[in-house]
């Protein structure tokens, strides 16, 4: 226990289970717009959906600074992390290497985070973006590397403007934020290198 609380298990097998999780991310990256599943056999913590929580326990550790929402960082989320990797929580969004946002609220914005710098384009942040389900909404058409021609993908439960940042991002290519949408235990790999298009 932190503080009080349950802490929710990390990995049955962490070396399978991440193996498997990070072959996941990496496609998901290499062809965005493309659903892409991870399994887990353990719910993750109370504010983070399955997909969310295993991309930071395979990727972060006690090296990688990770930027959530007050409300989760305060809370059984904020402590499942500390516990099972050993990650610095940080309250300015351009220190983390790892983020979490609530897709539907009003910030932080995308542009508020680590674009890298020109010689180590790498060291930007990657922005998990939790939404309300990746498919039944406003479609928009995504296009770049990766993409044969060009795909849609209509997620749900994101802010007014979310889109106009993802172009904005991808103008700023090879710098710029990697986003991941994700719901329950599947995601969406939007690598800065992908340009949208939103529905007139």
């Amino acid at each position: 226990m932190a503080g009080g609380m349950l802490i929710a298990p990390g990995f049955s097998d962490p070396v399978f289970q991440s193996q498997s999780a990070f072959r996941a991310l990496l496609a998901s990256l290499s062809e965005p717009g493309t659903h892409h599943e991870i399994a887990r056999d353990a719910p993750g913590p109370e504010g983070l959906d399955g997909a969310a929580a295993t991309i930071l326990l395979t990727l972060a550790d006690y090296e990688t600074p990770i930027w959530l929402p007050p409300g989760l960082r305060d809370g059984p989320a904020g402590a499942w992390l500390r516990f099972h990797c050993g990650a610095a929580l940080v309250e300015a969004p351009a220190s983390a290497s790892f983020a979490v946002i609530d897709g539907s609220a009003d910030g932080p914005r995308l542009a508020e985070f680590n674009p890298g710098q020109d010689q180590f384009p790498d060291r930007s942040t990657t922005v998990i973006v939790s939404c309300a389900a990746l498919d039944g909404g406003s479609g928009v058409t995504l296009s770049g590397p990766g993409i044969a021609g060009s795909c849609t993908i209509a997620p749900r439960g994101l802010r007014d403007g979310f889109w106009a940042e993802i172009a904005a991002n991808a103008e700023s290519y090879p710098l710029g934020v990697d986003v991941i949408l994700t719901c329950g235990d599947a995601m969406i790999g939007l690598p800065r290198s992908t340009h949208v298009l939103e529905a007139r």
